[in-house]
């Protein structure tokens, strides 16, 4: 080999190790903690297993944190922090209703006793999604690691970015895309809806003042709207009602059916019907028992846990998940 041919071939092994590296600090990877923090998944999973088995109810919560994490700045735990001068993302209207933070704070005290300053508060959230579902007999993904956590938190940035229950399949395009999400991931991730309730505020104009004049959705079968007035009167703030009723702390895909009878609670949920591609996926998981759909929802939150990380050197690893540093 001629003294030249050498020296290019030593060039491109170092631009692939700068590539490689550049790839590790830039992006996730599975056993991130390894060497830093060995026993950090198992903490968290030990610490989640405390609260989920003894109430199972708490699996839909966290991962609707999750969910809502990474809808607004991306997964960087931004809908941890608590207002300051700014009103934070956890005080929007939308996120109101979320639950689980007393369990988030409690797996980030038990990591931090074992690994003061190393795992992040998005990392911890993203494990406690997927450890809860997992725990409830649903289905369980590899979660890569890596994510920093962002010192930002906007009330008005939650209320434009995240997907409403009141969107048409138009709007939830859009919301996807934004996100690096397509119509099938929002076919998948809706299937979260398989566990979990609501509060009647998010869905009773469907069944009192659906066009403000006093009617009911026309989208949703008459016999369910009778059976959820009974349940929600009108201005109700408080009611909650299960969102697959039956099979609400199972994670299964009862969801796909009761959409396919316009029986999903949501407008959002009715409006998967409104597209091609997702009524496809609703239509086929309800005629095979999602055979697939615990597989899918596993590759959807995958891909849903990189939206706009932070890694590498930005953003910080937060002592408090309430408070940045």
């Amino acid at each position: 080999m001629v003294v030249g041919q050498r020296v290019l071939l030593f060039q491109l092994i170092v631009v692939a190790v700068l590539v490689l590296n550049h790839i590790n600090v830039q992006g996730l990877k599975l056993g991130y903690y390894q060497k830093t923090c060995p026993n950090a998944e198992s903490i968290v999973w030990k610490t989640t297993y405390g609260f989920v088995s003894r109430a199972p109810t708490l699996a839909a919560p966290l991962l609707r944190l999750h969910f809502h994490d990474c809808f607004v700045r991306g997964c960087d735990g931004s809908v941890l922090l608590n207002s300051t001068k700014n009103q934070a993302e956890r005080d929007a209207v939308p996120n109101l209703s979320l639950r689980g933070y007393h369990v988030i704070d409690a797996v980030k005290s038990a990591v931090e006793k074992a690994c003061p300053g190393v795992v992040s508060c998005a990392d911890i959230v993203a494990l406690v999604a997927r450890d809860s579902v997992s725990m409830i007999h649903g289905p369980s993904w590899e979660v890569p690691l890596g994510r920093r956590d962002g010192r930002v938190s906007r009330l008005n940035e939650a209320l434009a970015n995240l997907p409403s229950p009141f969107f048409n399949i138009t709007q939830l395009k859009q919301n996807f895309a934004a996100k690096g999400l397509n119509m099938k991931d929002l076919a998948v991730l809706s299937g979260g809806h398989t566990i979990g309730t609501s509060h009647c505020i998010a869905f009773g104009n469907r069944l009192y003042n659906f066009s403000g004049r006093g009617d009911t959705d026309p989208s949703m079968d008459p016999k369910y709207i009778a059976q959820l007035k009974q349940k929600c009167k009108p201005g109700d703030t408080t009611t909650l009602v299960e969102m697959d009723p039956g099979s609400f702390k199972t994670f299964d895909e009862d969801y796909y059916t009761l959409v396919t009878k316009r029986r999903g609670l949501f407008e959002s949920d009715a409006a998967l019907l409104d597209d091609a591609e997702t009524k496809a996926y609703v239509f086929h998981q309800a005629s095979v028992h999602g055979s697939t759909f615990e597989k899918d929802f596993a590759v959807s939150m995958v891909k849903m846990g990189r939206v706009g990380v932070l890694t590498g050197n930005q953003g910080e690893t937060r002592k408090h998940c309430a408070f940045v540093n």
